[in-house]
């Protein structure tokens, strides 16, 4: 009777691993470096994995049961070295202790495969949390938005062009980032200094069956002051001249266009047209500043040129 018992709790511990950490079945079809992270709790190397400045929308994904993580739009720049989350999909994730007994790690709560580790009160966005993820751990699902699609324009201060526009019919979103340099994942310090290459841009994520590109950039035009070179405003330096960053001809032909217009008007437009580059969202900070403060832009108003 005792030996059916102890092949009964045998049994029962053998179906609880497998349920809990499948990951030591399939440990086989893992790369070395995807076991030395997810199944021996090793760290990925800073700014060497493939999700750390994706800012794409769709569903961050467990590399292993392929359960649901987290989600894009809880993603942000922490400049940190690895992908950052403030918030994941309830229930997805299971925290316990960390073996140097002082920070706390985040596992799958499907498979139990290590993900990374979890710091709170640092400030970084409102929820004051920061998941530390390796994107070794993770899958990524590209969100399918046929209906949505996106415009950037540099007119100053990010605060106030992203202020203006998402108030905007048709206009899903606004976010303040940095185009035009070379470097990767540029700092708002970097970037101060007038000499990176960057502007500080707003990424316009917009249904184009709502409100059209032209009608966009015509609002971009009467929110800030076209005619001003090397600045907007009392902010002075490359880093805020007006430019617009296209990515393709018809949006190129549009901008003309209405440059076109404006001259005709007496307008010395000093607008520039630059081809689309890599956009990098600004620091948790600088995003919908004026909304959060109550207040409103100083360097920024309506002025109807149209």
């Amino acid at each position: 009777m005792r030996t059916i018992l102890l092949l009964m709790v045998a049994l029962l511990t053998l179906s609880q691993a497998q349920i809990l950490t499948p990951w030591k079945h399939v440990a086989d079809k893992l790369t070395l470096k995807e076991r030395l992270v997810i199944v021996d709790k090793g760290t990925e190397r800073p700014f060497s994995g493939k999700y750390v400045t994706t800012d794409e929308a769709g569903v961050y994904r467990c590399k292993v049961c392929n359960a649901p993580l987290y989600r894009s739009k809880d993603k942000f720049n922490s400049h940190c070295g690895w992908p950052s989350f403030d918030d994941a999909i309830k229930g997805a994730i299971k925290y316990q202790k960390d073996a140097d007994g002082h920070r706390t790690e985040i596992l799958c709560a499907k498979c139990n495969a290590h993900l990374g580790h979890v710091f709170t009160g640092e400030g970084y966005t409102s929820k004051n949390v920061r998941h530390c993820v390796n994107s070794i751990s993770l899958n990524f699902d590209k969100a399918i938005q046929k209906e949505y699609t996106k415009a950037y324009f540099a007119g100053g201060c990010f605060w106030g062009v992203e202020y203006y526009l998402e108030k905007l019919d048709g206009v899903k979103s606004v976010v303040s980032g940095y185009m035009g340099g070379q470097s990767k994942n540029p700092s708002y310090q970097e970037v101060s200094r007038g000499n990176s290459g960057y502007l500080e841009t707003v990424e316009v994520v917009y249904n184009p069956s709502k409100i059209s590109y032209e009608t966009l950039a015509k609002r971009f035009f009467e929110i800030h002051d076209p005619t001003q070179t090397n600045g907007q405003g009392p902010d002075r330096g490359e880093q805020y001249h007006s430019a617009i960053f296209v990515s393709d001809q018809k949006q190129r032909k549009t901008i003309e266009k209405l440059i076109s217009i404006l001259e005709k008007k007496g307008y010395n437009i000093a607008t520039k047209i630059y081809e689309g580059k890599k956009f990098y969202p600004a620091e948790a900070y600088h995003q919908d500043y004026y909304d959060r403060h109550g207040k409103k832009p100083y360097c920024h108003a309506y002025v109807k040129r149209f």
